[in-house]
């Protein structure tokens, strides 16, 4: 079985949010995003099909959601988005590492 870590090595900071998969089973996808003052672009909103489960690994961010709704995360923090609930990502600090698990329905 492999051994990584989730926090080493980090991608040098790019263009685009760098997306990792960590584990992909049937109805299960758990990847690393790693974001260095990365945001969504103006007008973009991500609206999934499956559920997400997120955790701030490591960083700052903050999402906003279409309903006017703003959360900032900061290490620890975690929260679940349930399908087709609009979101982007407002914000990021550098060397910003995400968890995403993402749940078929």
């Amino acid at each position: 079985m492999p051994h990584r870590n989730l926090l080493s090595p980090l991608p040098p900071a790019g263009p685009e949010e760098h997306f990792e998969p960590l584990l992909s089973r049937p109805g299960l996808r758990i990847e690393r995003i790693v974001s260095h003052r990365h945001a969504s672009p103006p007008g973009f909103w991500y609206e999934q099909a499956d559920d997400e489960w997120v955790m701030l690994a490591q960083g700052s961010a903050e999402l906003e959601f279409d309903d006017g709704e703003h959360l900032a995360l900061t290490p620890g923090d975690w929260l679940l988005i349930p399908a087709g609930r609009r979101h982007r990502v407002a914000a990021t600090g550098p060397d910003t590492v995400w968890l995403a698990i993402h749940m078929a329905l």
